[in-house]
């Protein structure tokens, strides 16, 4: 159909849609502080001298990091508003692994919503100028920016945001009123000798049109606390100037766990403590069977009841001595002292160190933790064996040594375990790490929950494993009163207990028993 639109229209028509154009991008004005010489001047000499500095609505604090603190950074209440109302309408993804648990927007360079878009552009224009100038700094252009809503039991753990590339982070909140007893607050970790963190020195309850910003470096360590309300959103903006990195020092390496041999406890042992149903040579068949076909299991009712019930209430005795295992960055949570534990207890920590019940391991997972354990992989070396021989004689090269000598070092290797007695209460986690990665090794990890019946997975302090470098989960187990469980994992495999939370903490929570919880954990190689 041919149009009956005159020349002039089209013109017309391609004027307004212009004009409309330039309308879209809605100016951020920035507060005045930013357009203040003197104060860009001696702001500059205080982060470069790591001296503290307080102008108006401006606050350079130094302890435990320099950090700046610039209240009502947006001129114009209406632009908040209507910029927290643009954010509010956005896609938001629910983000949950080992450090933190929120909602997240995609990222924000490419949105073109007005107040969005014109926050945007003084960010990463005329403010990332002025603040290049302060740190005497060459920053980038590159945007970084995404939007976060954190909600009841939201949480992100203790990190120093390091990234290549990323030199300063900011944090612009968009929040109803808000007190510290709502959670959410930013808090700041000071840190040792080894640059690792220590504890939380200072908490910022996040404002209104308040813009938080510190440079990513070794000490940066920093957290958001758990959001404790149930009414209110923390919604902020965040995101990363970047630009050269700071120096960073070495890595530290924490000293590997100790790890022990079997104690001499014979089968007298199991006898008194495990269900006699997991005593029964043709169970623990069917046992190996499920478990060589999963790699897991989960035993319940492994201990006799009289003696579950008892370690359980000696668990809660004043007498044992509960240590914090840090630091904040790779874990948090309590560990008993093996010398402070009641008889009852101790029995328990024997059980699961002793030569009958690395046996009895064996007979349920197959692995060798013990020299009766019969070797399902003779006839595979055996082949092994042969082809090496064969191919020694068709090249000339002498493998037999090599291979002779990796027998002997099979045969010569003893079964071995570490493990710990911990304490969870709200806030207790693992989290993933590179040492961990790097140490990832063939093990059974056995874990042995006195929780409650009435405690629920969504408190959280479940183990996760995952894939290494791959956000994909491969097995969630939860903690179960007397329910014995048993993991095997690879190189590949990695594993966190999900951070406690509030829930099972809350007035709410039906019986004291969610106050806390204890479990056996241990790790055995063959």
């Amino acid at each position: 159909m041919a149009s009956k639109r005159r020349p002039g229209d089209s013109v017309k028509t391609d004027k307004k849609k212009k004009k409309k154009k330039t309308c879209e991008e809605e100016t951020a004005q920035l507060c005045s502080l930013v357009e203040d010489e003197q104060l860009k001047k001696s702001l500059q000499e205080a982060w470069s001298q790591r001296t503290p500095h307080r102008h108006g609505d401006l606050e350079l604090d130094c302890h435990p990091f320099p950090h700046c603190i610039i209240k009502n950074f947006l001129s114009s209440e209406t632009f908040v508003e209507n910029l927290r109302g643009e954010l509010m309408e956005l896609n938001f993804h629910e983000k949950s692994n080992d450090l933190y648990k929120f909602k997240q927007s995609d990222d924000l360079k490419k949105r073109t919503e007005p107040h969005i878009s014109g926050l945007r552009a003084a960010l990463f224009g005329h403010f990332r100028s002025w603040l290049g100038e302060v740190l005497q700094v060459e920053l980038e252009p590159m945007v970084d920016i995404s939007c976060a809503r954190y909600e009841y039991t939201d949480v992100l753990l203790c990190h120093d945001d390091e990234l290549e590339g990323r030199r300063v982070a900011f944090i612009l909140y968009l929040v109803p009123p808000w007190q510290s007893s709502d959670g959410g607050t930013l808090d700041l970790y000071t840190t040792d000798s080894s640059f690792q963190p220590q504890s939380i020195v200072k908490s910022l309850v996040p404002s209104l049109n308040t813009l938080i910003l510190f440079e990513v470096s070794p000490v940066s360590f920093h957290q958001v606390s758990e959001v404790l309300t149930q009414d209110k959103c923390r919604l902020s903006l965040s995101g990363w100037f970047h630009g050269p990195s700071l120096d960073r020092p070495p890595r530290h390496i924490e000293p590997p766990v100790p790890r022990s041999p079997h104690l001499p406890r014979d089968e007298t042992l199991l006898l008194e403590w495990v269900n006699p149903e997991y005593l029964d040579i043709s169970y623990q068949e069917q046992i190996q069977q499920e478990f060589e076909d999963s790699s897991e299991i989960q035993l319940k009712d492994f201990l006799k009841e009289e003696k579950f019930r008892e370690v359980k209430e000696a668990l809660r005795l004043t007498q044992i001595q509960w240590t914090k295992r840090g630091p904040p960055n790779k874990r948090c949570y309590e560990a008993a002292s093996l010398d402070t534990l009641p008889q009852c207890v101790s029995a328990c920590w024997e059980l699961l160190r002793s030569e009958a019940f690395f046996l009895l391991l064996s007979n349920f997972t197959g692995l060798r933790l013990h020299y009766l354990c019969p070797a399902d992989d003779d006839d595979d070396e055996k082949d092994e064996e042969k082809e090496e021989k064969r191919d020694a004689e068709a090249t000339g090269s002498s493998s037999e040594s090599t291979s002779a000598n990796a027998r002997e070092e099979k045969e010569l290797s003893t079964p071995v375990c570490c493990g710990e007695l911990r304490r969870w209460t709200h806030g207790g986690y693992t989290l993933l790490h590179d040492a961990e990665a790097a140490r990832a090794e063939y093990a059974l990890d056995l874990v042995l929950p006195f929780c409650g019946v009435d405690w629920q997975s969504e408190f959280g302090g479940f183990t996760c494993y995952v894939a290494n470098e791959e956000d994909e989960e491969l097995l969630t187990v939860y903690p179960e009163d007397n329910s014995l469980a048993l993991v095997y994992r690879d190189k590949e495999t990695l594993k966190f207990v999900k951070h406690v939370n509030h829930k099972g903490f809350s007035d709410s929570a039906n019986s004291s028993t969610c106050r806390s919880f204890y479990d056996f954990s241990f790790v055995y190689y063959e």
